[in-house]
């Protein structure tokens, strides 16, 4: 089976109220107990806000850290799954049912094979 990353795109800016919050995370775990059910579970997370990121370059001889998130926008990668799937459709399939548990947009691509 060819591996998928479903990845959760989260606008910038102040986070839902604790209830909306609470009532999606309660989606998105019931999402997961269905991904392991279903054998297509693989790891899962969400990711602290931009602001806590440190970006390393490398710079010729030298590698550069700076702390911040990489580029300024709308929206940033906010938590990804990886799941496994016979083929696209299915993956796009779990990316629907994430799509509808987050109320955020899923970009669903696969990972190289590893030939």
């Amino acid at each position: 089976m060819k591996q998928y990353l479903l990845s959760v795109y989260q606008p910038a800016g102040e986070l839902p109220d604790p209830e909306f919050l609470a009532g999606v995370m309660r989606d998105v775990e019931e999402l997961n107990q269905r991904l392991r059910a279903a054998g297509a579970w693989v790891f899962a997370g969400g990711l602290h806000a931009p602001d806590s990121a440190t970006v390393v370059r490398a710079d010729g001889d030298d590698v550069l850290t700076t702390d911040g998130p990489f580029v300024e926008a709308k929206e940033y990668l906010g938590g990804v799954t990886i799941i496994r799937a016979e083929d696209l459709a299915s993956a796009l399939a779990w990316g629907r049912r994430l799509a509808a548990a987050t109320t955020l947009p899923i970009e669903v691509r696969p990972f190289q094979d590893g030939d």
